[in-house]
C-alpha cells in the first residue's frame, strides 16, 4: 500500500493462517477512511485501496487503526 504520510493512516490487519496469528500493517487515504462507517468495507470496496492490495477476508481477523503509541 502508500508508503507513510501525511495523508495517510496506518492500519493494521491481523490474519489467521492454519492456527497462526500474523499482522500486517498497510496505509491507507486518510479522507477516505471518515467515508466508511465499517473498517472493512473500506478495505472491501474503496477502488483506491483495492489497487493497491487484496486482504483476504476469510483470514482477516482484526482490522484497526494504529494509535500513535503503536
Amino acid at each position: 500500500m502508500a508508503e507513510p504520510s501525511s495523508s495517510t493512516t496506518a492500519i493494521r490487519l491481523v490474519f489467521a493462517d492454519q492456527g497462526t496469528f500474523h499482522a500486517e500493517t498497510v496505509h491507507v487515504p486518510v479522507d477516505k477512511l471518515a467515508r466508511y462507517d465499517r473498517l472493512v468495507d473500506l478495505l472491501r470496496e474503496e477502488e483506491s485501496v483495492t489497487r493497491q492490495m487484496y486482504v483476504d477476508m476469510t483470514r482477516l481477523v482484526s482490522a484497526y487503526v494504529v494509535g500513535n503509541d503503536e
